[in-house]
């Protein structure tokens, strides 16, 4: 189920949203955006880094893909750790699926219980300019149910029942985002056959299916924005499909991990996980009033919540802080998605950093991901420069 339900998943992310310019996007969510790449990024450097210096010396039967078990976890989430199963498996190594995916429950578990701490820390020093009192909120709310008389819909039906249902017409949308991916990713195979290197190293034809989906997705959507007049693509029920899959996803992903396998790297796995919460909860009561303007700490947990789980993480921490999504936090932390998702959660750099490690070692990505996040880093400065002259 895990290997199949991400590629509906991604299939989904861009399919029935209308897709605005980048200057839009930047312009609404620019330092949302220099705060998530720095985040992901630092991932990939404190996995990346441990590796190098420490644990690649010392856990020496374990392969230096363990290095990017951190990220696909943590920034990827349980979905992207059971669609990278294959690509473990090609490269030799098919327990980094279980282990990947024990490095995304610990996130996800360990994202609420940090950020509730991080919460009440934030409400302590009045960091939560939002934040709401338990006994102000009305019981409904507080237990995740939705008052009878505000629950919003869940969809639109866009054709006539008589023809098809249009639960089933947004089926077969997805299903031909998929089936777009799965082309996309025929072609890759028949490119890698024309070349020696690439056959050599499998490159391409162990690259993921899901950012294809996605990509896919993309293209329907695309196709959409220009001759579908009647826009029978509507986001509701696409976020039903969606977020169904997710769930499912989420479940089967945690009954799938072997104890067996986690058991025999426990420690080197708790080690990475222990650094990824730290280097989370840095950038959350450091980074980020440095990064971020208005509302920093809302946009801060919204980020820490996503990028140690899933995005539904992000917007629960988001809630608790602000309710009623007063501050800017929640439309800047939407907006960055659309740049974010398709590169770092899960996207395209999220797959291949694995095939690449694999490829060229661990030290030359660590060279890459410290070199992204220090111009990320100056570009984050310089934008606070910008906004304080």
């Amino acid at each position: 189920l895990p290997s199949m339900l991400i590629n509906v998943v991604f299939a989904c992310l861009f399919l029935g949203v209308k897709i605005p310019k980048f200057s839009e996007l930047w312009k609404r969510s620019g330092p949302q955006v220099v705060y998530g790449q720095i985040v992901a990024w630092g991932q990939y450097v404190v996995g990346l880094g441990l590796w190098v210096l420490v644990l690649g010396k010392i856990f020496t039967d374990l392969p230096a893909m363990f290095a990017g078990i951190l990220p696909v976890g943590f920034e990827g989430g349980h979905g992207t750790a059971a669609g990278m199963g294959p690509v473990f498996a090609e490269r030799g190594w098919p327990e980094g699926q279980d282990l990947a995916m024990t490095s995304a429950t610990c996130g996800i578990m360990s994202a609420i219980v940090v950020g509730m701490v991080l919460v009440n820390w934030a409400v302590r020093k009045g960091y939560a300019v939002k934040h709401k009192e338990l006994t102000e909120q009305i019981e409904d709310d507080s237990i995740s149910v939705v008052p009878v008389d505000q629950r919003p819909i869940a969809g639109r039906l866009t054709v006539n029942s008589d023809i098809i249902e249009a639960f089933s017409l947004h089926l077969v949308v997805v299903g031909l985002a998929c089936g777009i991916g799965l082309l996309l990713k025929q072609g890759l195979i028949l490119i890698e056959a024309q070349s020696v290197y690439l056959t050599e190293n499998q490159l391409l034809s162990t690259f993921p299916e899901f950012p294809l989906c996605m990509i896919g997705g993309l293209i329907i959507q695309l196709l959409e924005d220009k001759f579908d007049k009647r826009k029978h693509i509507d986001l509701g029920l696409i976020h039903r499909i969606q977020n169904c899959s997710l769930d499912f996803l989420v479940v089967a992903a945690i009954a799938m991990i072997s104890i067996e396998v986690v058991k025999t790297a426990w420690l080197p796995l708790a080690i990475l996980v222990a650094a990824g919460i730290s280097w989370n909860v840095f950038c959350v009561t450091t980074l980020a009033r440095r990064i971020l303007p208005d509302a920093w700490f809302e946009r801060a947990i919204a980020e820490m919540g996503q990028s140690m789980g899933v995005t539904a993480t992000g917007l629960l921490l988001l809630r608790v802080v602000d309710p009623d999504y007063d501050t800017p936090a929640a439309d800047a932390f939407a907006c960055k998605q659309i740049v974010h998702e398709p590169f770092m959660g899960g996207g395209l750099w999220t797959s291949a950093a694995i095939p690449l490690i694999a490829i060229y070692g661990p030290g030359r990505i660590l060279f890459i991901a410290t070199l992204v996040i220090s111009v990320w880093l100056f570009i984050g400065w310089l934008m606070r420069i910008k906004n304080t002259v």
